[in-house]
């Protein structure tokens, strides 16, 4: 099993018509991780906090729709945490906030994750928004302490960091418990520091997301690849990155992979950056099936 932890949220996305309309879909980084993870056939587990509201049960019939197991997920009757996304002309998303009092800042530390987990994905909102990022924080150290796979999306949203030097330290604080680091090039630009730097604190490796460039690692050992993006016609990029996680875990830690076998880096990047194009050429974050990248 592939537990994602962190929050679950509404994406208010720009439409064409009619004009200043926004359509809500279902979002937040760790969300669309467990989706995708769900929709590409391995065993996932979501582990957040979800609203009681319309909008949380529509979150929660999105997963169970993917087959995610909800065991792990905390109810309350705080609203839900809604994203208002605006897009740049290559399709690009940034985002304002509503996430006062909402229902996924109020994480608490489970008592412990189902026996069959092999990986835990964390990131994003749920990493920067107390009290639950304490919280997401103490299960990222306990896991890794006790074997499983780490990976973290630190999926930069600077409107929800108040103090972006405390950020960057705490940031650097969680790598010794990381197997690996996937981040973009605008996460890296904002972080300021250097991959070399970043693996010899902790991670495996590095994966770095480079829009329409593509996708390249470099690992603890020194080897580094590099596979180019698929041209394809782009809707949006709201959830791409995610699904870049998805696919990682998938190869990583997913039903194909052998325990302690050696990672075909250049194998799994080219199946994160065909999952990842599938996801652009749609309308908000809509990660592909396992039988659309078998095609």
């Amino acid at each position: 099993m592939i537990v994602v932890g962190g929050e679950a949220l509404i994406d208010l996305v720009p439409v064409a018509q009619p004009p200043g309309a926004l359509l809500p879909r279902p979002g937040g980084g760790p969300y669309n991780t467990a989706l995708a993870l769900g929709r590409l056939g391995a065993e996932t587990a979501f582990c957040s906090r979800v609203s009681t509201d319309g909008f949380g049960e529509q979150l929660l019939a999105g997963l169970r729709g993917a087959g995610v197991d909800l065991s792990l997920v905390q109810r309350g009757p705080e609203p839900t945490t809604l994203a208002v996304a605006s897009l740049g002309p290559d399709g690009s998303a940034a985002y304002g906030f509503y996430v006062e009092g909402t229902a996924d800042r109020l994480f608490t530390l489970p008592d412990a994750l189902p026996p069959e987990a092999r990986a835990l994905a964390l990131g994003t909102c749920s990493l920067a928004l107390e009290p639950g990022a304490s919280a997401y924080e103490a299960l990222l150290r306990r896991e890794s302490a006790r074997g499983l796979l780490t990976l973290l999306d630190p999926n930069i949203r600077p409107a929800l960091i108040a103090d972006p030097a405390a950020y960057r330290a705490r940031f650097l604080g969680w790598l010794p418990s990381v197997s690996v680091l996937k981040l973009s090039e605008e996460d890296a630009d904002w972080l300021g520091g250097r991959v070399e730097d970043w693996l010899a604190a902790g991670p495996s490796a590095v994966v770095l997301t480079r829009g329409a460039a593509g996708l390249t690692v470099r690992t603890r050992e020194g080897a580094e690849h590099a596979v180019p993006a698929p041209a394809v016609a782009v809707a949006d990029t709201i959830g791409a990155g995610d699904t870049v996680n998805a696919a990682l875990l998938h190869r990583l830690a997913g039903p194909d992979r052998a325990p302690g076998g050696e990672v075909d880096w250049p194998g799994v990047l080219a199946f994160a950056a065909r999952a990842a194009a599938l996801t652009c050429t749609r309308t908000g974050a809509e990660p592909p099936y396992a039988a659309e990248l078998s095609r």
